[in-house]
C-alpha cells in the first residue's frame, strides 16, 4: 500500500509535465502575428467585391435616395408592407426588422406584421400564402429555400404586390417582372475578412477547416468563397478541409467529430456567428484551443472577441442598414420607380481592438454591460 501510495504523485507530476507540454506546444504553433501582424486600416476591401446571384454589380444604398416629391407621393399612398423571416430569432433578423420598420414608419408605410418561418419551407409557404390573402402593397422576405419556395413567391407578383427581397433571390424570378430588389452583405468581403484575419494565425503550411453550411445558399456560399479565394492568392501553402452542416442545432456534435478526426487542423471558419460559438463549445468540450473566424456579429459573439480567446475576429453584416435599404427600395417600387436589381451593403471588420465601436455601428446603441464588462477586464487589448 505503501508503495503505491509513493507511485501516485510520480504518475500525477508525469500527467501534469504532459499536458504542460502539449499546451505549450500548441501555443508555440500560433504565430506571434496573430491577428496583432494585420493593420486594421487595409483589413478587408473597401468597396463591394462581391456579384449578385446572377452576376449583377452592385448598387450602392444611396441609389435608393427619395426626393422631397418622391417622399411625398409614398406619404400619400398609405402603403402597407409584410414581412416574411426564415426565423425572427437572431439579432441579424431583430435588426433587419427593425431597420424595416423604423425606415417605413418615417413616411408613414405601415407593417402589417412579421411572419416567421423557423428554418421550414411548409411554414414559410404558409405565411407568404397568407400574407398575400391580407392584400398588402408590398412584401420584404428572406426565403428559406430558394427552389422549394419559389412557386409560392412568384405568387406575390402575379397578385400585383411589390416583392423586395433579403440575402437571395428565389429560383428562377426575374428581376424587375417579379421582384424590385435583392438586398445583401458583400459576403465575399465578409469571407475575405474572415480569411484574412485566420491566417495571421496559421503557421506556415498549416491546416485550417471550414464549418460550411450544405445547403445551395447563396450569401453563405458566397463567404465560403470568399475564404477560399483569399487563401488561395494570398496563402497558397495553408491546406483547406471542410465539413457541411444543414442542420444548425446539430453543429455542435459535427464540429466536434471533425475535430476529433482532423487533429492536423490549426485553426477554423465557421460560416456565421453561431456555428461558430457552437463550435466554439465542442472545442472547449475537447480541451481545443486553436483559432476561429467567422461572419456577422452578435452579443454573444461581440462578448467572446471582446474577452481574447478563441474567437478571433468577424465580418460582419451591418443588418440595421440593410434593413433600412430594403425598405427605400421597397418605398421607390410602391411609387413605381425600377430600382437596382442588387444592392450591396459594406463588410465590417470587427476584431478585439474595435468591437466596441464595431458594436455600436451594427447595433445602433450603446454596448450593454456584458460586452463593456468583458472588454475592460481584456484591457488594453479591447477597447
Amino acid at each position: 500500500m505503501k508503495l503505491i501510495s509513493r507511485q501516485r504523485p510520480v504518475l500525477t507530476a508525469s500527467i501534469l509535465a504532459a499536458a504542460v507540454s502539449i499546451a505549450t506546444s500548441a501555443a508555440a504553433e500560433v504565430p506571434a502575428t496573430c491577428v496583432k501582424g494585420v493593420d486594421l486600416a487595409t483589413l478587408g476591401p473597401k468597396s463591394i467585391i462581391g456579384q449578385g446571384p446572377h452576376g449583377e454589380k452592385a448598387a450602392s444604398p444611396d441609389a435608393l435616395a427619395l426626393s422631397e416629391a418622391d417622399a411625398a407621393k409614398v406619404k400619400a399612398g398609405h402603403f402597407k408592407v409584410g414581412i416574411s423571416m426564415q426565423t425572427v430569432n437572431l439579432d441579424w433578423s431583430q435588426l433587419q426588422i427593425q431597420g424595416i420598420t423604423d425606415t417605413l414608419k418615417k413616411y408613414g408605410v405601415t407593417v402589417t406584421g412579421v411572419a416567421s418561418a423557423e428554418y421550414q419551407v411548409d411554414k414559410q409557404i404558409a405565411d407568404i400564402e397568407n400574407t398575400i390573402q391580407q392584400h398588402p402593397d408590398g412584401i420584404i422576405s428572406i426565403p428559406v429555400d430558394f427552389t422549394a419556395t419559389a412557386p409560392t413567391y412568384k405568387k406575390i407578383a402575379k397578385a400585383g404586390i411589390k416583392l423586395v427581397l433579403m440575402d437571395s433571390i428565389p429560383t428562377g424570378l426575374k428581376h424587375p417582372e417579379e421582384y424590385a430588389s435583392m438586398v445583401s452583405a458583400d459576403s465575399q468581403g465578409n469571407g475575405q475578412i474572415a480569411a484574412q484575419i485566420l491566417a495571421s494565425c496559421i503557421p506556415q503550411g498549416g491546416t485550417i477547416g471550414l464549418v460550411n453550411f450544405g445547403v445551395d445558399y447563396f450569401s453563405t456560399n458566397e463567404r465560403t468563397k470568399g475564404v477560399r479565394e483569399w487563401m488561395a492568392k494570398n496563402r497558397p501553402d495553408i491546406k483547406m478541409k471542410q465539413v457541411d452542416f444543414t442542420d444548425p442545432p446539430k453543429v455542435s456534435q459535427i464540429a466536434g467529430d471533425f475535430l476529433t478526426g482532423n487533429p492536423d487542423v490549426k485553426g477554423l471558419f465557421a460560416v456565421w456567428d453561431q456555428p461558430a460559438l457552437d463550435t466554439l463549445s465542442s472545442m472547449r468540450a475537447q480541451g481545443i484551443d486553436i483559432p476561429v473566424t467567422t461572419v456577422d456579429l452578435g452579443l454573444q459573439s461581440a462578448i467572446e472577441i471582446a474577452k481574447g480567446g478563441p474567437l478571433k475576429a468577424t465580418g460582419s453584416q451591418r443588418p440595421y442598414d440593410q434593413g433600412v435599404a430594403e425598405a427605400m427600395a421597397m418605398m421607390n417600387a410602391l411609387i413605381g420607380k425600377t430600382t437596382p436589381a442588387w444592392i450591396g451593403v459594406q463588410s465590417l471588420p470587427v476584431v478585439q481592438s474595435n468591437v466596441l465601436e464595431s458594436y455600436q455601428t451594427v447595433f445602433k446603441k450603446e454596448p450593454p454591460a456584458g460586452l463593456v464588462d468583458a472588454c475592460n477586464k481584456a484591457k488594453p487589448a479591447c477597447n
